[in-house]
């Protein structure tokens, strides 16, 4: 296709390909279905791309058949020189539709055929996706996974449902009251993670994922009747490495959880500490060392946490290795470990070994760099804390005006 001339009014202005269910907004633009629906559904966009006009998410999205006709028949004339013809696309399922798939849900003889139907539908497109929101299917499935938690079948429509669940934006007010009416879906997840079972790596990275969604909307009440078991199961999914999406959110369920005292001693009793450091000893992304940052610095505010921490003989190392090489937030996080780990435990051998991992040149470096006022000043206030240890290092040479300022 590369010699052959496209139409420009063929192509989606946000793919720039050419388009295979063309739809015109009510801004009179006209977009392929897929993009425009993403842009509105997935990205929470609120104007139209091209004239910048208001597009709310309910913006009717009228089918352009002719535009569509006009791009089949000249796929079709051109066909010899590789273009492929464009099927006529399948008309768009309604919120009724799903709502009579929930009802089949409730019908054992008609369970997993409608679970793997909603599944196909699921992938299928971002509407798609949006009318089973609204049609309650999340909350149904949920539900579902309680009950095979009740039964003890471990196979039978677990990963489907997770799969769904996973693809689906459970809506907030939906998420927050379901966790607070039924303690249970949160056992579901946990029992769902210690399988070891063919794919169990796929159903254990959707499972996560799903406890992520719960808990962006958890209240306090919900985060702080969390079991030892639960934080286990969390740290072995980060210490068996299944996929980078489903580490990501295991993560992310442990930041969530370290704001209480009694989840810290819970996550700390788990061995997160030592995996936390494993995980960054790989040079994982950015927004994975910050998660992980996050963690470590909660842990370190308690006794147990800061001397797994110390146990680990690349602990200090790692995180002075990123200072400056990350981003903000990673280094906000990074100094605020070495602080806590500096005034609470820090004995002579541990300061020696800031010194030999190079963390208080990072800390020099930090008051040097294009940083924040909060950030340059803890670092000097570990630099003058310790400065009697660390006095006879080179790095200390022309200290005294940069911890004076």
């Amino acid at each position: 296709m590369e010699d052959i001339d496209v139409p420009q009014y063929f192509v989606c202005p946000i793919s720039l390909q050419i388009m295979k269910d063309p739809v015109t907004a009510i801004t009179g633009i006209t977009y392929d279905r897929e993009s425009i629906e993403h842009w509105l559904f997935t990205s929470k966009n609120t104007i139209c791309p091209v004239t910048k006009q208001p597009l709310s998410e309910d913006s009717d999205l009228t089918p352009n058949h002719t535009l569509r006709r006009l791009i089949q028949a000249w796929c079709v004339e051109n066909a010899s020189s590789g273009v492929d013809r464009i099927p006529t696309p399948k008309p768009c399922l309604d919120k009724f539709y799903f709502l009579k798939l929930v009802k089949h849900l409730s019908h054992p003889q008609l369970q997993m055929k409608t679970i793997r139907e909603l599944e196909l539908l699921a992938v299928g497109s971002e509407r798609n996706r949006k009318h089973m929101a609204e049609a309650g299917v999340p909350k149904t499935l949920l539900q579902f996974i309680i009950t095979r938690f009740k039964q003890g079948r471990i196979i039978d429509g677990l990963q489907e449902a997770l799969s769904i669940l996973r693809l689906i934006r459970i809506p907030s007010r939906e998420s927050k009251v379901f966790l607070i009416e039924n303690h249970l879906i949160i056992e579901s997840l946990t029992w769902i993670l210690g399988f070891n079972i063919d794919n169990h790596v796929t159903l254990k990275s959707n499972a996560v994922s799903v406890l992520k969604m719960l808990f962006e909307e958890a209240s306090s009440s919900v985060l702080e009747r969390l079991k030892s078991e639960f934080f286990n199961r969390i740290v072995g999914v980060i210490r068996e490495k299944i996929t980078q999406q489903g580490i990501n959110a295991a993560l992310k369920v442990l930041l969530d959880a370290c704001p209480w005292g009694r989840n810290r001693v819970m996550i700390v009793e788990s061995g997160a500490v030592f995996e936390l450091i494993e995980l960054e000893w790989r040079s994982p992304e950015k927004k994975t060392t910050e998660m992980i940052f996050g963690i470590l610095f909660h842990l370190c505010s308690c006794a147990d946490g800061r001397a797994q921490f110390l146990r680990h003989r690349g602990g200090i190392a790692v995180v002075a290795k990123r200072i400056l090489n990350v981003s903000p937030a990673a280094d906000d996080r990074a100094v605020l470990i070495l602080a806590l780990i500096s005034k609470f435990s820090g004995t002579s051998m541990v300061l020696q070994e800031m010194l030999n991992v190079k963390a208080v040149s990072k800390l020099f470096m930090i008051i040097q760099a294009d940083c924040s006022p909060y950030l340059k000043e803890k670092a000097r206030e570990i630099l003058r804390s310790h400065s009697e240890q660390w006095k006879n290092s080179p790095c200390f040479d022309n200290a005294y005006t940069l911890l004076s300022r």
